[in-house]
């Protein structure tokens, strides 16, 4: 049973894939919990969001277009506890194609190299896609990931969708 409920419906401008649900995250039953995690700032900063919301109020997302799933759903850690065997890739696949949303966003490259089987180059839109649905790869929120953080990916991907 997944640690996070997934927050998905038909016809999403995003829907953001994390990796696996933080031990704080766990703990609140709400995903990016943790009190160094970015999501829920960049999601307002870039204007997915039309004010900052709260972790739980996570499953409220859909109303702005937006839904959550992870590609370790079973799985509670950061990315450097995570085995490759916690990873649902044919998981993720059937959810993409059942709802179909205009892109799926990886927070965070290690998500998506192993949903797409090789490392990712660069942040930003990917060449590959699933069915009709784009794929972006945007740098982790996490705290453990500050060294990384950089947020104009997340702004590209707001204006990306944008034209909606």
């Amino acid at each position: 049973m997944p640690v996070l409920p997934d927050v998905l419906a038909p016809g999403l401008k995003v829907v953001f894939v994390g990796t696996a649900a933080s031990t704080r995250a766990a703990a609140v039953g709400a995903p990016y919990a943790g009190p160094g995690n970015r999501f829920w700032n960049i999601l307002y900063a870039a204007g997915f969001t039309p004010r900052r919301l709260d972790a739980t109020e996570f499953q409220t997302v859909t109303q702005y277009g937006l839904g959550l799933t992870g590609m370790a759903p079973n799985a509670v850690g950061n990315d450097d506890v995570l085995r490759p065997e916690d990873f649902d890739a044919a998981g993720l696949r059937a959810k993409i194609e059942q709802f179909q949303p205009r892109v799926v966003a990886f927070a965070g490259k290690r998500a998506a190299q192993e949903f797409l089987g090789h490392r990712i180059p660069a942040y930003g839109l990917q060449p590959e896609m699933v069915a009709v649905t784009r794929i972006w790869v945007l740098p982790s929120t996490s705290g453990a990931a500050r060294a990384f953080w950089d947020e104009s990916p997340w702004h590209a991907l707001a204006a990306f969708v944008a034209d909606d």
